[in-house]
């Protein structure tokens, strides 16, 4: 009897299991019944003559053994066939080669099958629970969801989704000023499924521009409604983004629209990303406007193309170089990013007075090679240029030490003294 009651807890614990990961009906029965299957056929080598009835509603099951009747002396497999005399034991009236079917108590086959049944049974739920989270999961991925701070560690934080289903937020997917408590909640959009072995990873991201483009549609109805299209988007996660827009309705101004009246819609999205400043533009398939609006609030003079490159050679007044390539070359970097093409800055010079500037690159016998790269990666590329740049942009924008910065423009002043 304790044997029995043990058995039948089992379906119980399925029963939990199928309230708590909302496993249907179907899938239920059909797991419980392929275990006992499972069991039955590696006692006796075969369950083809077994029926399994499970009784879900009611927390029970049945199983029936069917065996065809032979005379005393022909048995030869007791699983498949009944001698006549046990036959006519259960009922006087059989004849050999009727079929006897028969309930079978599953606790009489002893403790190492209800063993086996539990094992096998939790190795199918195991399975069907993964199976269960990764095809939630994969066509969550790119969408927006909230999950619980559970567990934080070096390289990752551990959430929990309100169904208790365990979700990774890497170290490299997360803002950098990002900061979380055990019980906060986290918004971010799934980035992928990893399914290695059959043992799904649920990868979320705070970083992606997927991320951006998601908070963009829930805070920008017409984004939502297909007014507006989001073409383009380059992040440096936490510091800056660039997000290229287009409507093919010309009464939408797709920019204000983002925006907001005020910045009203962007400030949300700007808080969730760690004040991260957003620069919204008008997309454009002219590559060349697009470089420019890319490259705002710089104010362009003129670019030289070089298509087969993807490279673009763009000439500023001196006092817009600085705009162009932004605190940390930040701006001209994003720009880059969004346009897909590399952007070389360079101060447009006086034509007046080209004759008397020299280029850089002559000063490669006093100055290292490597720091007049370093102040040309900041379109400076000629002495005066160079001169007439302020001291701290230098050092900042070149991120050249003090001293060094100091000795390049006591060489480059003495070559004009000479003069």
């Amino acid at each position: 009897m304790a044997k029995k009651e043990e058995t039948i807890s089992l379906i119980d614990t399925f029963s939990e299991f199928k309230d708590t990961k909302n496993i249907d009906r179907t899938t239920m029965v059909s797991v419980l019944e392929e275990s006992f299957r499972s069991v039955i056929a590696k006692m006796f080598g075969t369950d083809e003559n077994y029926d399994v009835i499970v009784n879900p509603d009611k927390g029970d099951f049945e199983i029936y053994r069917n065996r065809v009747v032979v005379e005393d002396e022909e048995l030869e497999n007791d699983n498949r066939e009944i001698s006549l005399t046990e036959a006519r034991k259960i009922d006087a009236s059989y004849e050999v080669g009727e079929e006897v079917t028969d309930e079978v108590i599953f606790a009489k086959f002893g403790r190492r099958a209800i063993l086996n049944l539990r094992q096998t049974l939790a190795s199918k739920i195991l399975e069907l629970e993964k199976d269960s989270l990764y095809n939630k999961y994969i066509d969550k991925v790119g969408t927006i969801i909230a999950a619980e701070v559970y567990q934080i560690w070096k390289k990752e934080i551990l959430l929990l989704d309100d169904e208790g289903n365990e979700l990774l937020l890497p170290k490299t997917e997360q803002i950098p000023s990002d900061f979380y408590r055990k019980g906060e909640t986290v918004r971010a959009v799934v980035a992928r499924v990893d399914n290695r072995n059959n043992n799904p990873k649920i990868i979320l991201s705070r970083t992606s521009p997927m991320f951006l483009e998601r908070l963009l549609e829930q805070e920008v109805p017409e984004i939502n409604d297909g007014l507006i299209t989001i073409k383009k988007i380059a992040r440096i996660p936490g510091e800056r983004a660039k997000i290229a827009v287009e409507s093919y309705d010309e009464r939408i101004d797709p920019v204000g629209a983002c925006v907001g009246v005020k910045g009203s819609r962007i400030h949300g999205i700007v808080r969730e990303l760690r004040n991260e400043n957003i620069d919204v533009i008008n997309y454009t398939s002219n590559i060349q406007l697009f470089i420019q609006r890319a490259l705002s609030p710089a104010k362009v003079s003129s670019i030289m193309m070089h298509e087969e490159d993807k490279k673009a050679e763009v000439y500023l007044k001196p006092e817009e170089v600085s705009l162009a390539i932004g605190m940390g070359g930040m701006n001209i970097k994003l720009a880059s990013m969004l346009t897909e093409y590399t952007i070389d800055v360079y101060r447009e010079l006086d034509e007046n007075v080209d004759d008397e500037d020299i280029y850089l690159d002559e000063f490669k016998d006093e100055i290292d090679e490597w720091v007049i790269n370093a102040i040309k990666s900041i379109g400076l590329d000629t002495a005066k240029a160079v001169l007439n740049a302020p001291r701290e942009m230098l050092i900042e924008k070149a991120d050249l030490e003090e001293d060094t910065v100091d000795e390049v423009l006591n060489i480059l002043s003495a070559e004009f003294e000479e003069e």
